[in-house]
């Protein structure tokens, strides 16, 4: 599985990219706005530090702005996925940006009937929001494995990756690597949540201050 972190915090993106564990960022209007920062300025630095996909949204929602939007971001870099909703207007750009070589991320998807058409649109990722399924009483993880059902059933025809969005806890990211997802776009906390296990820090704890009453050092030693 493939972890993108979804932020605008372009200090945030160094750091995890240090790690060797980023593959992508998706952004949004929202992510943007937090930032304060000026949006194409931003997805620039952005691409400059990650060398996988990065999502930036158009802000119309009528095709014919969002198609100049569309193709205006693209420019930016060549590792832009351009993030479009998923609207009839929104299917066609997709449709026409993707038949023109660019990455599309069409995103708030709520069905797999809506995952089918954005897939038939010719999209790059799909992006299923999870928790704002939960926070309404559905189920966001049956959506992926709905999604992942339909996508595997016609393996030459759907080359669209699943892009599991709108992740609340690590519960929702290990469920959506069980059944196959493509990637995963994670906050930064839930990225940091993954590491944290009270027996590793119980152990690490043992043994420094095991190591500690040898009275060595590794750095000094001959």
């Amino acid at each position: 599985m493939k972890f993108f972190v979804d932020t605008g915090d372009i200090a945030e993106i160094k750091d995890l990219a240090s790690t060797g564990l980023l593959d992508g960022v998706t952004t949004n209007p929202t992510l943007i706005a937090q930032s304060g920062k000026n949006f194409l300025k931003l997805i620039a630095e952005i691409c400059e530090v990650v060398q996988g996909p990065v999502s930036a949204e158009v802000a119309a929602t009528d095709y014919a702005t969002m198609l100049k939007e569309g193709q205006k971001l693209a420019k930016i870099a060549k590792n832009v996925a351009v993030k479009v909703p998923l609207t009839p207007d929104g299917l066609k750009v997709c449709k026409a940006l993707s038949d023109n070589g660019t990455q599309v991320n069409v995103t708030l998807c709520f069905s797999a009937a809506q995952a089918l058409l954005a897939a038939k649109a010719g999209a790059t990722f799909i992006s299923p929001f999870v928790g704002r399924l939960d926070d309404v009483g559905q189920d966001g993880m049956l959506l992926i494995k709905e999604i992942m059902d339909i996508y595997t059933a016609y393996p030459k025809t759907i080359k669209t990756e699943v892009l599991v969005a709108s992740i609340r806890h690590p519960i929702h990211l290990i469920a959506a690597a069980k059944m196959g997802a493509h990637v995963a776009t994670i906050p930064p906390k839930v990225i940091r949540q993954l590491y944290a296990h009270p027996l590793t820090d119980k152990g690490l704890a043992a043994f420094v201050s095991d190591w500690q009453k040898t009275g060595q050092t590794i750095l000094d030693a001959a």
